[in-house]
């Protein structure tokens, strides 16, 4: 079904013919399951790369926008210029991005960008060189997102500005040339973000309509800006953001994260490094000092108390906590047009789907693509010949439909196109796809003949174990090779070869792997994913993490999805869990906070839900579903000291019994 959107919020079923009636014609046309955007992205795509409507920028790094309680946040202006590098006075739509990230990295990547020969260069190599089937190949991975688009969405988008929009990118208040203390995402920064918006919309150069864009953290406080709903701002597009900071990554199944404190300290750098293109005024108008006073008051901030609480477990931020609470975007909140791209290994992946899910609009008005990718390596591949358009294309898109009102038909796309693992880029109106069942799969101690390096290989069966069995299984560091090494790193390890993203056979000799028989024709996997587990422990707490693999005919073992528990957070809030209509769990939601911790008792099984990340993914005829259970994935997954004492010295089993059986609900198509 395709959607009329004649007036602003308003949305009507209209038959795909109806669209050649609507007010002014758009571009070209769209092809209903066209993941390449057909003649319309053709056309989006020469807009962004051909004849601009201004030939220059104009670019202030210097401005001052002072917030409500007095602190001075800095930030830069683009704007749209003649020939003569004269800046155009005619008002024009802003977007705004907001990051932590420091203003003088940003610049040196414009810089570097579109610098002359140079800047097309690289982005000409990173489109055209591909080591596919190599040991290189992750490494090209990584550097294609050069020519993807995402650089432009996070930084300086000189194209954009020169097709008339101004652009305004601020530093987070306490981080880059900002004064004030960082508060990650706290509520004195929403509301900051909700000022620079009402600033904005009021200068000269802004014709009152204001979009918010970004990657990663920019991404989340534009949805976080968005769910305050703001009157000048009428679209978004969100790049990797994230809706549950705590499940995604922070302590995701009550483990937190190795990313946070590399990600934190690294942040914490940048934000002492003074922005230098203002250097003596700044000192002359007192800035410097303003700045050096902030800085000294909160030098590394949450470094402390991230430390404290993962010596201690006494600080609120290693639990599900208020503090995390206010931080989260209320996505059912926002009313603008919202498009958000995802990748199903991303430090935020089950956002992806979940934001997309909890946005109340019609599709069309809001959007949603996910690649098989990770955090860094976003974009990577678009623009082909059978991927979507760059993300760059996309943005300038979305916002000339949303922000300037022409019908270019960018609503008509997707509005859910996704990367299938094992199989192409598709394009839809739903996500699970069409067509799947709930089912469930059994873990049986029986041998699969498929994972004999495992430390134990069973099947996945319609049929639960018919007598008791148990099955040992020790923690290891296996896991520092594996994808969930590739996914807590961002993606960056991907360079290191397939052993980090699609072959999991080394980590598997630390696990216990359960597969199904080869399937006899491509079948389906989409949707959400449990894993009950039952289990036990010699100590008083237990590490679980768990993967989902597609298993080739050669035997390689592929990482489809991925989740963790530890056996003291198994409490499970039955109210913002999911069910299928028969009843069966889906989707697990645990409440992961100190109070409602529960006694792992020495020797006893008992009975865990792993929620795993959503997914959609094709299993290629002759593949396997396998299940892999671990003692731990270490570092994706760390372990507060407190319980690493009352997991000291621990044997961990998995207790396959026919009154309590172990076994994964999924949604397919197809049987297995």
């Amino acid at each position: 079904m395709t959607y009329r959107l004649d007036q602003p919020g308003r949305a009507t079923a209209a038959p795909a013919p109806a669209r050649r009636r609507l007010g002014a014609p758009h571009f070209g046309s769209l092809p209903l399951g066209d993941p390449t955007g057909g003649a319309d992205a053709i056309r989006w795509r020469e807009q962004v790369d051909g004849k601009p409507l201004y030939p220059r920028v104009s670019i202030r790094r210097d401005v001052v926008l002072t917030m409500t309680d007095g602190v001075r946040l800095r930030a830069t202006v683009v704007r749209p210029a003649n020939r003569f590098g004269q800046t155009v006075l005619t008002p024009y739509p802003a977007v705004i991005n907001i990051n932590p990230y420091n203003r003088v990295a940003v610049d040196a990547l414009d810089h570097t960008l579109h610098a002359p020969v140079l800047g097309k260069a690289l982005r000409t190599a990173s489109a055209s060189i591909d080591a596919a089937g190599t040991g290189l190949e992750g490494l090209t991975q990584l550097t294609k997102t050069l020519s993807g688009g995402v650089f432009d969405v996070f930084g300086i988008n000189r194209n954009l500005v020169r097709s008339g929009y101004t652009q305004v990118i601020v530093d987070v208040r306490g981080t880059g040339a900002s004064q004030g203390k960082w508060q990650i995402l706290g509520e004195r920064e929403q509301q900051d973000s909700v000022e620079i918006i009402d600033w904005v919309a009021e200068q000269d150069w802004c014709d009152g309509t204001v979009g918010l864009a970004g990657w990663s953290y920019s991404a989340i406080n534009s949805l976080q800006a968005a769910d305050k709903r703001p009157a000048a701002l009428k679209a978004v597009f969100a790049v990797e953001g994230c809706d549950d900071i705590v499940r995604d990554i922070y302590i995701t199944g009550g483990m937190p994260s190795a990313f946070i404190p590399t990600w934190l300290s690294a942040v914490n750098l940048l934000k002492w490094v003074p922005n230098p293109s203002t250097p003596v005024l700044d000192i002359l108008r007192g800035d410097t000092l303003r700045w050096a006073r902030d800085r000294i008051k909160s030098p590394a901030t949450e470094i402390g108390s991230l430390l404290w609480g993962f010596l201690t477990a006494r600080d609120d931020r290693i639990f599900d906590d208020p503090y995390f609470d206010e931080r989260d975007p209320q996505v059912d909140r926002i009313e603008v047009p919202t498009f958000t791209v995802g990748a199903w290994h991303d430090l935020f992946g089950r956002s992806a789907t979940g934001i997309y899910e909890r946005l109340r609009m019609e599709p069309g008005r809001k959007q949603m693509l996910v690649g098989d990718g990770y955090h860094l390596d976003v974009g990577s591949g678009y623009g082909g010949k059978s991927s979507p358009p760059r993300l760059d294309v996309l943005e300038r898109a979305w916002f000339d439909r949303w922000l300037k009102g022409h019908r270019n038909g960018v609503e008509y796309y997707g509005p859910v196109t996704m990367l299938q693992q094992g199989g192409s880029w598709t394009s839809g109106q739903s996500f699970p796809r069409p067509g799947v069942r709930t089912q469930r799969l059994y873990l049986h101690n029986s041998s699969s003949g498929s994972a004999e390096h495992a430390v134990h290989d069973g099947t996945l069966s319609r049929e639960p174990v018919d007598h008791l069995t148990s099955i040992h299984v020790r923690a290891d560091i296996r896991g520092a090779m594996s994808r969930d090494m590739t996914q807590v790193t961002a993606g960056a390890a991907m360079a290191l070869g397939p052993t980090f993203t699609v072959d999991a056979r080394y980590q598997e000799r630390g696990g216990l792997s359960f597969s199904t028989e080869p399937v006899d024709e491509p079948t389906t996997i989409s949707g959400p994913m449990n894993l009950r587990l039952n289990v036990a422990t010699t100590a008083h707490e237990a590490i679980w993490a768990v993967t989902v693999n597609d298993v080739a005919p050669d035997g390689t073992s592929t990482v489809l999805t991925n989740g963790a528990l530890s056996a003291s957070n198994r409490a499970l809030d039955k109210s913002k869990s999911t069910y299928a209509a028969d009843g069966s769990l889906l989707s697990a939601h645990h409440y992961l906070s100190h109070k409602r911790k529960l006694p792992v008792p020495a020797d006893e099984p008992v009975r865990i839900d792993v929620d795993l990340v959503p997914t959609d993914a094709i299993l290629d005829t002759g593949h396997r579903l396998r299940v892999d259970v671990y003692a731990a994935s270490f570092p994706r997954y760390l372990t507060v000291v407190p319980d690493l004492i009352k997991a000291r010295g621990r044997r961990q089993r998995l207790v396959l019994d026919p009154r309590h059986p172990s076994y994964l609900t999924f949604c397919a198509g197809g049987q297995f």
